[in-house]
């Protein structure tokens, strides 16, 4: 092929390839003027998909989109007109837990996962070390020296409007209300969740963590960028947060990668040998959504406390009158 010919064929080539390109531009991810990912507005994390895999998927790892959509009108059933006699009866976290709430993100595609845990590979977290079994039996001789109605420090902390599970660190999809707010700013990035509005700032200018004899609900977290992932690892949990039955020691790392202009990768590593055998991780999906959020007037000293402990103390007055 002649020299001009070559060129001109080369630069035809180069024509088609770049409109055939034009459509993936269309999805380039959004930037800061520091060239970093723009992550900020309003997101949600709901999901049908477990934190653990069901023991009927037990060696399934991915549904198809059939499957997915079966699983999720499954769980809707599941939970339509629940009894809450027994529950109520007990000190169990029943906060609007019904999957009426999750409709709006099942029309927009359920997430195909069985489980949002991804290591182990059984999609479970891992069992208790012995040092987190011996902690667990220790907490619940505890809890039958108290009774759930004797005081206000008896309820959990969520109904005590305290500390949520869901906040983490790890960030996990909540039953109702499961969006979130990003906002970046240099040095920072923040996270505020709508359940339990409570922003999680976490600095980015390579400071040390805090002192270890310091410790807060949510822990103390530092965040980093390793090329266009955001990574945040979180230390200094208080013993009282006892995340998922954890100890001081935990440990959590996550990582949210923008994988498109609409779409998140969240992903996280648990550690904590004080309480289980070895790490475990999970993955899901934040997908973009029209804001403002709206205000979740949890806070602490919940006004219906007062109310809650009446209503006990009534119903005991109540049993010692029976005969």
């Amino acid at each position: 092929m002649r020299p001009m010919l070559r060129s001109t064929f080369v630069a035809i080539v180069m024509l088609l390839l770049g409109a055939a390109s034009v459509p993936g531009q269309a999805q380039r991810i959004p930037r800061l003027a520091d060239g970093k990912p723009d992550m900020q507005g309003y997101w949600t994390n709901q999901t049908f998909t477990p934190l653990e895999r069901p023991a009927q998927f037990k060696d399934k790892q991915f549904f198809s989109t059939e499957e997915a959509q079966t699983f999720a009108r499954q769980r809707l059933e599941d939970v339509k007109d629940v009894p809450r006699g027994e529950q109520v009866k007990s000190d169990a976290d029943i906060h609007y837990d019904d999957g009426i709430w999750l409709l709006e993100h099942f029309e927009k595609g359920a997430m195909l996962r069985t489980s949002i845990v991804t290591d182990p590979a059984d999609g479970r977290i891992p069992p208790l070390s012995p040092e987190g079994q011996k902690r667990a039996q220790a907490t619940a001789a505890a809890r039958k020296l108290v009774g759930p109605f004797d005081s206000a420090q008896a309820r959990g902390l969520s109904e005590r409007c305290i500390y949520w599970a869901h906040e983490g660190p790890p960030l996990l999809p909540t039953g109702y209300n499961s969006n979130l707010q990003i906002v970046q700013a240099p040095g920072l990035f923040v996270v505020q969740p709508e359940m339990m509005p409570v922003a999680r700032i976490v600095p980015l200018d390579g400071r040390p963590a805090l002192d270890s004899a310091i410790r807060a609900y949510r822990g103390d977290s530092r965040g980093r960028w390793d090329g266009d992932t955001m990574v945040i690892e979180t230390t200094n949990y208080s013993e009282k947060t006892a995340w998922r039955g954890s100890s001081r020691n935990l440990k959590v790392t996550e990582r949210l990668t923008m994988t498109s202009p609409t779409r998140i990768r969240f992903q996280f590593t648990v550690e904590d040998p004080s309480t289980w055998t070895r790490p475990w991780s999970g993955e899901y999906e934040m997908v973009k959504i029209d804001g403002p959020l709206f205000e979740y007037a949890c806070h602490e000293g919940n006004y219906q406390l007062p109310s809650i402990l009446k209503g006990a103390r009534r119903a005991e007055a109540t049993a010692a009158q029976k005969p």
